[in-house]
C-alpha cells in the first residue's frame, strides 16, 4: 500500500509580510480534518540560516495523504481552492513535489 507526500515551497512577492505568511501557514494547517484522506499536515515559515540556499522560498507545506485517490481529491476540494484564492496575487513562484511512500 502506498501513501503520498505532497511538498510545496512558496516564494512570495517582496511586499508580503512575515505575519501574512504565518497567517497563511495557519490556514494550511487547518486542511487536516477538512479535506478527506489527509493523515498529517505540517506548514511553517522558513527558519533556515542558509538564506542563499532558500532562494527566496519562505513558506513550506507537507501534506501526507492516505492514498493516490486522496491526493487527487485534494486539488479540486473547496478548502484547497479557498487557499489558492487567498494567495492569488501574493506568489512569485511555487515548487510542488508529490511522491509515493510504501507503508
Amino acid at each position: 500500500m502506498y501513501m503520498y507526500e505532497h511538498l510545496v515551497s512558496f516564494k512570495f512577492k517582496e511586499d508580503v509580510s512575515p505575519e501574512k505568511q504565518q497567517e497563511l501557514a495557519l490556514q494550511l494547517l487547518a486542511f487536516k480534518g477538512k479535506i478527506p484522506g489527509i493523515l498529517e499536515v505540517t506548514a511553517g515559515v522558513n527558519a533556515t540560516e542558509e538564506t542563499d540556499r532558500a532562494q527566496g522560498y519562505t513558506l513550506g507545506l507537507r501534506v501526507s495523504f492516505k492514498d493516490k485517490e486522496a491526493l487527487d481529491g485534494y486539488l479540486p476540494h473547496p478548502v484547497h481552492k479557498e487557499f489558492l484564492e487567498a494567495i492569488d496575487g501574493l506568489i512569485e513562484n511555487v515548487i510542488v513535489v508529490d511522491y509515493e511512500v510504501a507503508w
